[in-house]
């Protein structure tokens, strides 16, 4: 098992994981600090449990001195924040897990079944007050187990990692992708009149925390260029004197958080930066800004032919992949193409039709044809997780008797008569040297390295964020919204507004009561992501998409069940399913309304349009490779329906 999870590592990101690093003289104060904060943390944390222990109720004046009493152990854990998450992220959900049961899929996941993690710490007891006649020992339990988790970090396993510099780099490089992505939006803070303090603290904290690195690492310091620009980011947060909402989130990020990251990466580079985490993994080491396309990818995009490099020869196979996305004969009846759901004309889904035809052309499938578009950024696949890898996806809707109903050998018989076909992959064939002959996988590998290369364009927000292209005020006012008062940025995370948050490792799924239809009478019945992993949490809960050209990939949800982006907002505005009326008791967004205005609706869909990537209309081939079974030269390009 270990020996395959390195291998993917290397693959994925050219990071080297190393035992151990040049030796340097123990940074003493360095280590002092880390393990002062600590100390400080776990006092705090016992401060809680006997103000706790104290209190005869969890209601009126003694929740409130509860409460209090967690914020302020709330700013010790953001002192440490920095530490915490990068080296040891899945003991950090004990002290500050932001839901008491989280079923999300992480990389070592992929090649074994989920497993249950169970919350528990500072957001859960704060949220739990909240609950109808809370009890004390339930209380207690979150917060010992809180502090439990904190003592992991004091294990010689953990605390050896602050000996050399590498650490701090990659960690300092996580800390900036949350302030992009998750500080800001309260996705694990309750109290959303906290969450500006709160990251004022932490930016002072982790300032003082540069001081005392550059002091025991000088031969590795952070250079005057970042330090000053992250004053400045200090400075400019200090000055956000309104609300929650009314926080600058898109200058933060695009003036400073950005900036900074590529600072940071520069120094990665110049230091020789190695990583021992397996938290890495899907990071590239070449991606210099938070919005490059390149930054993490959660699929093999060459597939079986991972071993290619040279452009000419990968482009040859991609040329294939594209012929074969048109071509019929992959289906049952030679009918049917991969361009008869997914039409390149409406950005590779249908927005003709709520779902598509089945094979059998007479009824309908279950669920909305998804965009192909960034398939490459989700570490599963389908909209309930169903697949790890692209080439399990592609084979599954290949000899699926509901979509395009071939049979294995019979496919691949009749892509290897077509002498153009055949032509390269025999020619190729060496390249991939696990298989003796050409087969299902090789087809598979084709296609994806055809419509992986549309996960690789940029869009005018992205743009704006890189090279500092104005948006217009509307855009900004419904980004700004999108990551506070909306609460859009808690599930779809920047910089790929999917279910994928830093450290890129996992794909989330959500439940939001989706209905049957929009008169909201009933759910819909499909139970999503627990049919493949069945638990109380997952009933009905699917993996979140991107937002990314979802201007021009309607209709919406899982069934499709709704035709417009202002649709989609009415019913998150609303609540979700539950705030519409629905009994959904795992529903995992708010049942409260957000109370947006017309106006700030309209501002939000401005940002969506803003995510609509620039992508060259992709032209179908003029014709389709001629088989020498005559009976299949009377292909259409892209199949009949």
């Amino acid at each position: 098992m270990k020996k395959t999870i390195t291998g993917i590592v290397l693959l994925f990101t050219g990071i080297v994981l190393i035992s151990s690093s040049p030796k340097v003289k123990e940074p003493v104060a360095y280590i002092s600090a880390y393990k002062g904060k600590i100390t400080g943390f776990r006092e705090s944390q016992l401060d809680l449990l006997e103000s706790i222990q104290r209190c005869s109720s969890l209601t009126g004046s003694e929740r409130s001195l509860i409460i209090n009493k967690i914020r302020e152990t709330r700013l010790s854990l953001k002192e440490l924040d920095f530490w915490l998450r990068y080296l040891e992220p899945t003991t950090y959900k004990k002290i500050n897990g932001p839901l008491p049961v989280e079923w999300e899929t992480e990389v070592f996941e992929k090649y074994e079944a989920p497993y249950k993690r169970e919350g528990a710490g500072l957001t859960l007891a704060e949220n739990y007050l909240d609950e109808k006649d809370p009890v004390k020992d339930s209380l207690l339990s979150l917060v010992r187990r809180s502090l439990v988790a904190t003592n992991v970090f004091l294990q010689d396993s953990i605390t050896r990692n602050l000996g050399t510099y590498h650490h701090f780099f990659l960690a300092n490089r996580l800390f900036l992708l949350n302030l992009a992505s998750i500080y800001t939006t309260g996705f694990e803070c309750p109290d959303t009149t906290r969450i500006i303090p709160e990251l004022n603290h932490m930016l002072i904290s982790v300032r003082d925390l540069y001081s005392t690195f550059n002091q025991n690492f000088p031969a590795w310091k952070m250079n005057a260029a970042y330090l000053d620009l992250y004053d400045k980011a200090i400075n400019f947060a200090g000055e956000q004197q309104g609300s929650f909402s009314q926080f600058d989130q898109y200058r933060f990020i695009r003036d400073f958080i950005n900036p900074l990251y590529r600072l940071n990466h520069q120094m990665i580079l110049d230091y020789n930066v190695r990583s021992s985490s397996f938290n890495d993994y899907t990071l590239n080491r070449q991606a210099a800004s938070i919005f490059d396309k390149s930054l993490y990818q959660g699929q093999n995009a060459k597939g079986i032919y991972i071993g290619i490099d040279d452009p000419a020869q990968l482009n040859e196979i991609k040329e294939i992949g594209k012929l074969l996305f048109y071509d019929p004969i992959l289906s049952g009846n030679n009918k049917r193409s991969c361009a008869s759901c997914h039409k390149p004309t409406e950005s590779f889904t249908d927005t003709s039709t709520t779902t598509s035809l089945q094979f059998n052309r007479e009824t309908a499938v279950a669920r909305n044809t998804p965009t192909l578009l960034n398939v490459i950024h989700n570490h599963l696949l389908m909209l309930d997780g169903k697949h790890i890898s692209l080439e399990n996806q592609a084979r599954d809707v290949i000899t699926n008797p509901l979509e395009m109903g071939g049979k294995e050998e019979e496919v691949l018989k009749k892509v290897m008569s077509c002498d153009d076909y055949k032509t390269v992959f025999k020619k190729y064939l060496k390249a991939t040297p696990q298989y003796k002959s050409v087969n299902l996988e090789h087809i598979a590998s084709a296609l994806i390295l055809y419509y992986s290369d549309l996960s690789s364009y940029y869009s005018p927000f992205d743009h704006a964020m890189n090279e500092q292209k104005p948006l217009n005020s509307d855009e900004k006012n419904g980004f700004n919204l999108f990551m506070s008062k909306a609460q859009c940025g808690t599930c779809h995370f920047v910089p790929q507004f999917n279910g994928t948050k830093p450290p890129f490792v996992g794909s989330e799924f959500e439940v939001i009561g989706v209905p049957a239809d929009t008169s909201f009478h009933t759910l819909s019945t499909d139970k999503g992501r627990f049919v493949i992993n069945p638990a109380k949490e997952t009933m009905a809960a699917f993996r979140t998409g991107s937002l990314r050209n979802s201007a021009v990939t309607k209709p919406y949800m899982h069934n499709g069940v709704f035709r417009t982006l202002e649709e989609v907002l009415d019913f998150y505005d609303a609540g979700g399913g539950a705030g519409k009326g629905l009994i959904v008791t795992n529903q995992t967004v708010s049942a409260d309304s957000l109370r947006l205005t017309k106006k700030e609706k309209k501002d939000i869909i401005s940002f969506i349009h803003s995510l609509n990537e620039e992508i060259p209309l992709q032209a179908p081939p003029a014709g389709l490779p001629a088989s020498r079974n005559r009976e299949l030269n009377n292909r259409i390009v892209g199949g009949e329906y």
